[in-house]
Order: structure tokens, then C-alpha cells, then sequence
């Protein structure tokens, strides 16, 4: 499949998002109490937070003069005060499988990434699932993450993590009137680059977001975070809301995966399943059905049978699902994707031990479709990646 170019944005619609008078505030990501105590700041009553919410995030809406149950006099007030902008697309991509990436500049030059994938039958209203960065870069430094590569530079706030799934269902309203808009993003995974739980407020807050009816409304079922396993944020979290969790768990013991996942030296895998079944069972009769696992599956390094049977007897007692992930290389990975046939035998045995064992479907491989790929084509701020990058040709020469 032929590698498409990088598109830039002077070309795209897009261009406008991002640029605002940095002296108004941005409603975009601010919670519905938020809203409701800004509107009561200018003399107006609580429920024009309602109002907004749906202009936004339903009708995708930034010009508050197109907003037309509000009054003139209040669409000047709000224009004079405040702005609703998304941020900056960079560039982005669109496979020829139906997958889109983006990339975002938020605020001081950094990048970020956000993935769109959709079902596999290809159906225009069909199943659209958005992975979305919660970081600038990360600080986990996972050995076969490209993130974690480039470093971490910063969080991203409320505006900027909702704002990649407001543009991304942009991307499907151009040329239809706002009040007969549809949503098109139907999934949303908190898994692209950073680890939400050391982002936890922002990403809570816009989490909720994509839950509140007056906003997104996505079901709870279809909102998921995904975490290498932050274990007392895991713990607040059932408190704080109800979305679904995954582990980025990748191996089946503290060895391997202290190598594979360096925060498991602080959250060894113990700690970390525990901490998955209090999600799974908590005192608040929610009854989640089940947590997802996932496993990149590393040739040579964590595929063979014994770390299957490990596997299976690591996730006994908890309700879950096992996704495997085909290694997506990138420049001077030290780790190649597993076969075919071993992901197939891999999968086998965890079916046979009556785990539910899935394999993800690679996609978007024309345009670098895992996360952090991109942004390492588009810029490499980072000396982490320098230095790893130099550490790898030192090895080459020497063998």
C-alpha cells in the first residue's frame, strides 16, 4: 500500500483551529458547572450552560452568532469575552482504509497525536473508534512504545484532549448545516500518547464530557481509559466515574514486564491485578462486566506458549478480555511483530484456558497509524529519542 504524504494544514479547513485572542477564555472543555457558573458571572441564568453544550459538542458550533436560540445581545457579550477553539491541526492524514490521523499543536508548539479507526466493514454510520492523547509525549518510557521515545513534555488541559474528538467528528459535518449534524465518533479509548492517569483531573473532566447527554452523550460502555497501570489512581478512579478500563499489561511477569513496562517496578503486577478486580467488583454496584488486556505481541519476547499459560494463570478471578496487538515497528525498534501463526497459537491457548482472546486488526499502516509515530516524523523535540536513537546505532556497529 502506498505511504500517503503528510497534508498540511494551509491546504485543509482546519487552519482556523487553534488561532484565538488569548486575553477570552475557552469554553471548550469546561464542565457543564463550569459553564453555568460563567454564565451566572455575566448576569445570565444557569441554563445557557445547556444551551452551549449543545451548540458545541452536538452541532460542533464555535461562532456564538450561529448559535440562533441565543440573543443577539448575549452572542455579542460572549464574542466580546470568550471563544470556542480546538487545537491547531498540524496535519493529517487519511488512509485508504478508512483510518484517520491528525496531528495537533496545542499551546507552546508541542504535538500530539489523535488516531481514528473505523469497523472493519467500512459503513458510513458504522462503528468509528477514536484514540485519543492525554500527554505531550510520556514519561513511562515503555521499551516498545514510540512515545515514549520522544520524551514527556507536559499534560494536556480539558480543551485540548476534548478538543481531538470535537475535530475528529468535524471531520464528517463539512457541508451540512449545523442543526442536522450528527456525531460520527461512536468509541473513544484513552490510549494514544501519554498515561491519562498522570493526567487525571483534565481527563476525568473531559471523560464526563463525553458521557454528558447535553454533550457527546456516549454510553459509559463505550468511553474507555487505558492505563499501564497507575495503581492508587486505578482506585480513585471507580470512585470518580464509570467508563470501561484496559492494562496495557504486554507481559505475564514482574521480570519481563519490569523491562518491557519500568513502572511495574513501582506497581508490580500483584498490586496491579488487585487493583483491576477492585475496578471490576467496587462497592459501588455498578457491575462492569469485564476489564481489557492488552499485549503487544513482541517476537521472541513475550509470545511464546509458557507466556501464554503464564498469562492465563496471572488473569484467573478476573473478568476480562485478552487483546493482542501485532507489534507495529517503528525507526530502530529493537523488537520485530510476531508471526502469524505464533499470535494464532498464542490466542489458542488462552481460548482453551476460556478467556475471550482477540487479535487487533492492523490498520492504517500506510500512514503510521501507531501512536507517536507521526509526531516523530513532524518534529523530534526530545533528547531522550536522541539519545535512545544513538544508543541503538552504537549496538548496530558493535555487532
Amino acid at each position: 500500500m502506498t505511504k500517503l504524504s503528510l497534508i498540511k494544514t494551509s491546504t485543509l479547513p482546519e487552519q482556523k483551529y487553534g488561532n484565538h485572542d488569548t486575553q477570552k477564555i475557552n469554553l471548550l472543555g469546561m464542565s457543564k458547572q463550569e459553564l453555568a457558573d460563567f454564565f451566572v458571572s455575566l448576569g445570565e441564568k444557569s441554563f445557557r450552560a445547556t444551551q452551549l453544550m449543545k451548540w458545541i459538542y452536538q452541532f460542533g458550533v464555535t461562532d456564538f452568532f450561529e448559535m440562533t436560540n441565543i440573543s443577539k445581545k448575549l452572542q455579542e457579550k460572549l464574542d466580546e469575552v470568550a471563544h470556542i477553539t480546538p487545537p491547531a491541526v498540524k496535519f493529517k492524514q487519511f488512509s485508504e482504509d478508512g483510518t484517520r490521523k491528525w496531528v495537533f499543536e496545542v499551546a507552546g508548539g508541542s504535538l500530539v497525536e489523535t488516531v481514528l479507526i473505523p469497523a472493519e466493514d467500512g459503513k458510513q454510520f458504522g462503528r468509528k473508534t477514536l484514540c485519543i492523547s492525554s500527554q505531550v509525549g510520556c514519561a513511562l518510557d515503555c521499551s516498545f512504545c514510540s512515545t515514549g521515545k520522544q520524551g514527556f513534555e507536559r499534560d494536556l488541559n480539558a480543551s485540548e484532549i476534548i478538543g481531538q474528538l470535537w475535530v475528529a467528528n468535524q471531520s464528517y459535518m463539512e457541508d451540512v448545516a449545523p442543526t442536522a449534524r450528527e456525531n460520527r465518533v461512536t468509541n473513544v479509548v484513552m490510549m494514544g500518547m501519554g498515561e491519562p492517569l498522570l493526567n487525571y483531573q483534565p481527563v476525568v473532566k473531559s471523560m464526563s464530557l463525553m458521557l454528558d447527554d447535553h454533550a457527546f452523550g456516549l454510553s459509559k460502555r463505550r468511553v474507555t481509559l487505558s492505563t499501564s497501570g497507575i495503581v492508587p489512581k486505578m482506585y480513585e478512579l471507580a470512585k470518580d466515574i464509570d467508563v470501561s478500563l484496559a492494562i496495557s499489561l504486554h507481559a505475564p511477569n514482574d521480570e519481563l514486564r519490569n523491562e518491557l513496562v519500568p513502572i511495574n517496578k513501582k506497581y508490580p503486577l500483584a498490586e496491579l491485578i488487585k487493583a483491576a478486580k477492585s475496578y471490576v467488583h467496587d462497592e459501588n454496584p455498578r457491575h462492569k462486566k469485564h476489564v481489557t488486556i492488552e499485549y503487544v505481541m513482541l517476537a521472541g519476547v513475550n509470545d511464546s506458549d509458557e507466556h501464554a499459560h503464564q498469562l492465563a494463570r496471572l488473569l484467573e478471578g478476573l473478568p476480562s478480555k485478552i487483546n493482542l496487538i501485532p507489534f507495529n515497528p517503528f525507526p530502530h525498534a529493537p523488537y520485530a511483530r510476531s508471526s502469524n501463526n505464533r499470535i494464532h497459537t498464542f490466542s489458542n491457548i488462552l481460548n482453551n484456558a476460556g478467556y475471550v482472546c482477540t487479535t487487533r486488526q492492523t490498520r492504517g499502516d500506510d500512514i503510521d497509524a501507531a501512536c507517536g509515530q507521526l509526531v516523530g516524523q513532524v518534529a523530534d523535540r526530545t533528547r531522550r529519542a536522541k539519545q535512545w536513537k544513538e544508543s541503538v546505532q552504537k549496538r548496530q556497529a558493535t555487532t
